[in-house]
């Protein structure tokens, strides 16, 4: 079997300036997650790394480069899930943590909960030595303009487990505390074995109300493809919560498809030394990796 990453860099109106940079950071994510699968490591290790790249490029909305809240301060969330044995970590409304999908991933391995928020999560933070960043550290000029979205990955390993792992910095001028989909199960994420793993990215509060991911997946298991599962769901939630969105999704039988319903979505996906990637609706280029 072959083992496959896709990442996603937010859906969104992206202005022209960003796009560059923003799918050279997908390319770049997306070939991490790759090494790390061929050098051997789960799905789980592939989409942890592909996050903690993005959420190190200031390009994107999530560790460095976060947007601010009505208070100034840079609130994040994050998450992760293996789709093996359906265990999930999950932070929220967490400060000054350069990389939330490991804290996340903590949170699942370490403790028997799924989702920490706030000051709980940044105990916990210091509680296993995670080091924090002053709040300026992870804003940027970017900040200033209309920064995207969420960013987030999906692989499948060579063993055919899949995972999932999504991260934010929200959305621009939120309430202190405002928690979107990004963080909870179901909603900007979901990983099962039986039948995909999905990272969604968008409009927060419709795709909470319409759970998109296990919506994505509900279609999946009724037997459409990947695309007309994540297609068939976002226009559901344009039309009955009027919300715009992206996905990206693959199978564990090595399948996968990024779609959206918003002007742009940055996403790459490796498949077989081969990186695809694109921007645009309908536009999907190609590069062969280095061997």
């Amino acid at each position: 079997m072959s083992a496959v990453v896709v990442v996603h860099g937010g859906a969104c109106a992206m202005p022209e300036d960003l796009a560059k940079a923003s799918v050279d950071g997908v390319k770049a994510a997306a070939r991490q997650g790759s090494s790390v699968l061929k050098g051997g490591g789960s799905a789980l290790d592939a989409v942890e790394a592909a996050v903690r790249a993005m959420e190190d490029n200031p390009v994107f909305n999530a560790g460095h480069g976060a947007v601010l809240n009505a208070d100034g301060e840079v609130e994040l969330d994050s998450i992760i899930m293996d789709g093996r044995t359906l265990a999930s970590g999950a932070v929220a409304a967490v400060k000054n943590i350069a990389n939330p999908v490991s804290l996340a991933r903590t949170v699942m391995e370490k403790t028997s909960h799924v989702i920490l928020t706030g000051r709980g999560a940044n105990l916990f933070a210091e509680s296993i030595g995670m080091a924090t960043v002053p709040t300026d550290e992870l804003v940027t000029e970017y900040e200033r303009k209309e920064a995207h979205d969420t960013v987030g990955a999906v692989a499948v390993d060579s063993d055919g487990n899949v995972a999932c792992a999504t991260s934010t910095g929200g959305i621009r001028n939120k309430m202190v505390g405002r928690v979107g989909d990004c963080p909870i199960i179901g909603s900007g994420a979901y990983a099962d074995n039986l039948s995909g793993a999905v990272s969604c990215t968008g409009h927060g509060e419709s795709i909470l109300k319409v759970t998109l991911a296990r919506l994505i997946l509900s279609h999946v298991e009724q037997g459409k493809s990947l695309a007309d599962s994540s297609q068939l769901s976002l226009q559901y939630m344009g039309e009955r919560v009027h919300g715009a969105g992206g996905a990206i999704v693959v199978s564990p039988s090595g399948q996968w498809a990024a779609t959206f319903s918003t002007e742009r979505m940055s996403w790459a996906a490796v498949d077989q030394d081969v990186l695809w990637y694109g921007l645009d609706p309908k536009e999907k280029l190609n590069e062969k990796l280095g061997q």
